[in-house]
């Protein structure tokens, strides 16, 4: 096989030039770039380029048509269903006006009737509530108390004799005297705190508050106590009392508390709450 039936049977772009050369033309023939001599094929085929470039250009403007045509009746279709949506709504608000508008007048109909029947109606039930007023009348119960029977004793009787009176009148006042007496007197009592606080944190305590529950009079009465820290490993003895307030007060318990001066620095009250 000669080197000539090797390269007809071998699959090589011959024309590669002609078409680098077709395509160059054309891109200087887009930019405005003329030449004035050109031969016969080339003329040829730059009129082609021109023309693939013309095919082109009018495929890509009835694309863009269509699409502008497709958008626009998208448009139109929304539109459409809108108005549609809006006299549906419109539709039904006025139907829900003409309800309430004939509720309203079933309920003025209706009102007026009960305003004319209501003077009828009161008559007979007004002269019924008397009628049973008048019938049932309560009865008046009187209740008096010690203190008005105290208050209504009558220590001046009206007796004609004067030693009848004179007896009726010592007999009245002795009554009234013993049921005074019998009253229970209210004793005011009061509740208090006390703060009683050592001299340093070497103080013992418990022999503190032995002394402290030691002041024993009549109307006093101890309560629970406890330590209160205070600081540095100090602690304070926060005892609580009960006082009649006649005969026990807070300076009487100050200055009985502070005669204990080998463990008490002060005393101060915390708390004065009444009974």
């Amino acid at each position: 096989m000669s080197g000539l039936q090797c390269l007809m049977q071998d699959s090589v772009w011959f024309d590669k030039p002609r078409y680098d050369e077709a395509e160059r033309r054309f891109y200087e023939g887009m930019n405005g770039i003329t030449h004035s001599a050109q031969p016969p094929q080339e003329r040829e085929a730059s009129a082609i380029l021109q023309d693939i470039a013309k095919a082109r250009q009018n495929i890509q403007k009835s694309l863009a048509g269509t699409s502008s045509s497709s958008t626009g009746a998208g448009d139109q279709t929304d539109l459409v269903s809108r108005m549609k949506s809006l006299e549906m709504e419109n539709q039904s608000l006025h139907k829900a006006v003409n309800d309430l508008r004939s509720m309203m007048s079933k309920m003025e109909a209706r009102l007026t009737v009960l305003e004319k029947a209501k003077p009828a109606a009161a008559s007979p039930a007004s002269a019924h509530a008397a009628k049973t007023v008048v019938v049932q009348a309560p009865k008046k119960v009187e209740v008096k108390d010690e203190e008005e029977d105290d208050d209504d004793l009558d220590l001046f009787g009206d007796d004609d004799d004067d030693e009848e009176a004179e007896r009726l009148k010592a007999e009245r006042v002795k009554a009234y005297t013993e049921k005074k007496s019998k009253k229970p007197v209210l004793i005011a009592k009061s509740s208090i705190l006390l703060d009683v606080k050592p001299w340093d944190d070497e103080t013992d305590m418990a022999k503190m508050e032995e002394c402290v529950r030691s002041v024993q009079t009549d109307g006093l009465l101890w309560g629970a106590s406890k330590l209160v820290p205070v600081g540095y490993g100090i602690k304070k003895l926060q005892i609580n009392c009960v006082v009649e307030d006649d005969k026990v007060g807070t300076d009487y318990l100050e200055e009985e508390i502070t005669k204990f001066e080998d463990y008490v620095q002060s005393v101060d009250v915390a708390a004065f709450n009444k009974i």
